[in-house]
């Protein structure tokens, strides 16, 4: 089975796919699109099934604000400035937060995790 091949960089592509033909499994292979970086730095298309969050309660979930080093503050802010610009989040209006935690990489420098513990518990189900 031929891949399908993606539009993007041209010259990163050929030593891409010959990459992900190697690691990745044959029955996979038409699926190639979904493991090329350049596609995956984009958010997909808005179809039918896009969906905002409903809350339970009309505020969202506060909680403690805690102070941050000035590498966690770059990293964040990093983090942000990068999806914001590949629209995978967008600025919020909301004057609350979402708690963050960072874990030190091997390389000495922070990995974002998301905790969604405090959203998960007051958001609308979907039944």
């Amino acid at each position: 089975m031929t891949p399908r091949r993606s539009c993007g960089d041209e010259e990163e592509e050929p030593q891409e796919l010959k990459t992900v033909m190697k690691v990745v499994p044959s029955a996979y292979h038409q699926y190639f699109d979904v493991f090329f970086k350049v596609k995956a730095e984009k958010p997909p298309s808005h179809s039918a099934w896009d969906h905002h969050i409903e809350l339970e309660f009309s505020l969202p979930p506060v909680g403690v604000i805690y102070s941050s080093s000035n590498q966690e503050s770059d990293t964040l802010r990093a983090y942000i400035s990068e999806n914001v610009e590949k629209f995978f989040i967008w600025p919020s209006s909301c004057s609350k937060g979402v708690p963050v935690l960072f874990f030190k990489k091997k390389d000495g420098g922070l990995h974002l995790c998301v905790d969604y513990h405090k959203l998960n518990a007051v958001t609308r189900k979907n039944k």
